[in-house]
């Protein structure tokens, strides 16, 4: 009867124990939860409930009424809509296989053991560290057509030759593409060595004895045990792609003639130069829509990769 007792004293001290562990803890995620909640799940929500409402800044006497999905189907009618989503989605294809392309080759470069490694690793970080909008403007200057470095660069001192890259569309677009490459792909650079660095000498060293030449080593061994890693990186830069703004806002303004003009850059045209809340709201949520749909893609196909690589 005593040791029943102290079994069930022994059991409710435990579950005591435990009911005190989990109250620590959701105290411990109350606070990050909360944060999330009101930073982040409550701005989607409520930018879904503007675009279901024709608002317009600077007519109050209109009020908010529910129009459902008319947003959106104006949207679908929507021409410079269109081509901003086309721009958008060559923007995030292009820039993101560069980042990604450019991050392994600088990965690969700084994995290897040389003097002052540790230097040029911090180096590589410097894009990265720059604001976005200070990168925009310096890359601005680079392209401008009157004192512009690559046009001196190019022709030198005779400004008869001079060329307005950003008043072309080609160019213009090329640029804004090559501004996010040149600030970005040190950050896919970053994540693709942290799987570098969990790949075992071993696998090299037994490569090497078995005759294996350097490029049958990266494609036999580094590519794939790398290939998490590089997945992650996709997965973030192809997010940041989708909502790129600050670098058309600064270099181009989406021109010329819509060129460079996403779908980011587009919707803050419509809510605060045009007053179309409710519209431009509609345009923030089909990209925040075409991001989650990437992500939850890119998430199912991580998922199987590392499963497949726990199999083998």
């Amino acid at each position: 009867m005593l040791s029943q007792n102290s079994a069930a004293r022994h059991a409710e001290m435990k579950l005591s124990s435990l009911s005190r562990e989990r109250i620590f803890a959701l105290a411990l995620i109350a606070p990050c939860f909360l944060f999330v909640v009101v930073f982040a799940f409550y701005p989607i929500l409520y930018s879904f409930y503007l675009s279901l409402h024709r608002i317009i800044l600077g007519i109050p006497s209109l009020g908010q009424p529910f129009t459902g999905l008319e947003n959106y189907r104006d949207l679908l009618h929507d021409r410079i809509a269109l081509h901003s989503l086309a721009n958008t989605l060559l923007f995030v294809f292009i820039s993101t296989f560069l980042e990604i392309l450019f991050g392994l080759i600088i990965a690969l470069v700084i994995n290897r053991h040389f003097r002052g490694r540790g230097m040029v690793r911090a180096a590589i970080l410097v894009p990265w560290a720059i604001p976005t909008v200070v990168s925009s403007q310096m890359w601005r200057f680079i392209f401008n057509d009157q004192y512009g470095l690559l046009n001196y660069i190019l022709y030198g001192s005779d400004t008869s030759r001079y060329s307005a890259w950003l008043a072309d569309p080609v160019y213009a677009f090329s640029a804004i593409v090559a501004a996010d490459v040149w600030k970005t792909s040190s950050f896919a650079a970053l994540l693709i060595l942290a799987g570098l660095q969990v790949i075992p000498d071993e696998l090299y060293e037994a490569a090497r004895m078995d005759g294996a030449g350097a490029w049958q080593r990266f494609r036999r061994i580094t590519l794939p045990l790398v290939k998490p890693a590089i997945l992650v990186a996709l997965l973030f830069r192809t997010m940041d792609a989708f909502r790129v703004f600050d670098l058309v806002f600064v270099m181009t303004q989406g021109g010329p003639a819509d060129s460079t003009n996403v779908l980011q850059f587009y919707g803050y045209k419509k809510m605060f130069t045009e007053g179309l809340m409710g519209y431009g709201s509609t345009i923030s949520v089909v990209v925040f829509l075409m991001a989650l749909a990437v992500t939850l893609l890119y998430i199912r196909v991580m998922g199987k990769g590392m499963l497949k690589a726990e199999n083998a």
